[in-house]
């Protein structure tokens, strides 16, 4: 099954932005890759920085410049930055996987904050005067209420959701301090790939659904789990809310065009306010790829929610932005189309 191309409506004023040039550090990674393409499709100046420790340098294209190197090393970071002339920053660089947070907190705990103090000490000394930066909905932790919105109490479960808490608070004090603007976006679940098949780097080593349900019925692995069939949900398993990583990458070129339009920061929930099963995804899959994809039942994760889904009301509100290919088929379909390249 072939998805539609996506055409999203054109930023209202995105004129004020194709002027400026902008650094995407971590525009080599999954995310990252379709935000990259997005601007660079959109007329942006854009260069890349990124370490490729999950990043893929097929996941670069020759519209831009690319810098290898670690937000870690703040020399180097400070240089790129500074010899670069950009006006911004799109900061998606960072350890993710909840369940490693809380057994190698150390690694989180360099990589995403001591890495984002370097990304904020290098943009000021740079004069670089808005970032728009890759938050998470695992700030609010267990779901208090549903759906999820901006006011919902933070009391992250996972350390991975405290550093993203974190640094949402140092953005606040460096706009206070340094006059830095900036957009905290915080992402449902990521998933499906660029619909015209042009970003395909497979991301390295997946612990989400999609990707792993993708890896199983291209024959990387032989099985997969599903996590609890007896939750308080239509069929017994665990409903997330799932967003197109292409309406995401539409999401930060809108955020920046905000900030710099408006100047001021803002935080946002990006989320398709609709929830799918883990059952309804699998058999989706299954039905689209035409592969049998073996699963085994087996018992609840300490500390999943039943049921996790986003309002995106605020969203919609200050940048005109919603969900538009975030459908069950669409996510299937172009991440089959990525996996199965051949």
């Amino acid at each position: 099954m072939r998805a539609a191309a996506i055409a999203y409506p054109p930023a209202e004023n995105l004129a004020i932005i194709k002027i400026m040039k902008v650094l995407i550090i971590g525009g080599a990674g999954y995310i990252g890759s379709h935000v990259a393409r997005l601007f660079a499709d959109s007329g942006l100046s854009i260069d890349v920085a990124d370490n490729l420790s999950t990043g893929r340098k097929d996941n670069l294209f020759p519209e831009y410049g690319f810098f290898q190197g670690d937000i870690l090393d703040y020399p180097w970071l400070e240089g790129v930055m500074k010899r670069g002339g950009y006006t911004a920053v799109v900061h998606l660089a960072a350890a993710k996987a909840a369940g490693e947070s809380m057994i190698i907190p150390q690694k989180y705990a360099t990589q995403n904050i001591a890495g984002t103090i370097n990304i904020l000490n290098a943009a000021c000394e740079a004069g670089i005067e808005a970032l728009v930066f890759s938050s998470s909905a695992a700030v609010y932790g267990e779901p208090a209420y549903l759906p999820v919105d901006e006011e919902h109490p933070k009391e992250p479960e996972n350390f991975y959701g405290f550093t993203k808490l974190e640094i949402e608070r140092l953005l606040g004090w460096y706009e206070k301090l340094k006059g830095l603007k900036f957009a905290a976006l915080r992402y449902f679940n990521a998933a499906g790939y660029d619909p015209e098949g042009r970003v395909h780097g497979l991301e390295k080593n997946p612990a989400n659904l999609i990707p792993v349900i993708m890896e199983v019925a291209a024959g990387i692995r032989p099985k997969m789990q599903v996590f609890g069939t007896d939750y308080l949900t239509r069929d017994g398993s665990g409903v997330r809310d799932y967003i197109h990583v292409s309406d995401l990458a539409q999401g930060h070129l809108l955020a920046l065009e905000y900030v710099v339009k408006q100047k001021k920061s803002l935080t946002v929930n990006l989320g398709s306010e609709s929830g799918l099963s883990v059952l309804e995804i699998l058999e989706a899959a299954r039905r689209i790829t035409g592969k049998a994809i073996p699963a085994d039942i087996v018992e609840r994760r300490p500390g999943d929610p039943a049921s996790l889904v986003a309002s995106s009301g605020k969203a919609l509100k200050l940048l005109g932005w919603k969900a538009r290919y975030s459908d069950l088929d669409s996510l299937i379909s172009t991440s089959w189309k990525a996996y199965n390249r051949g």
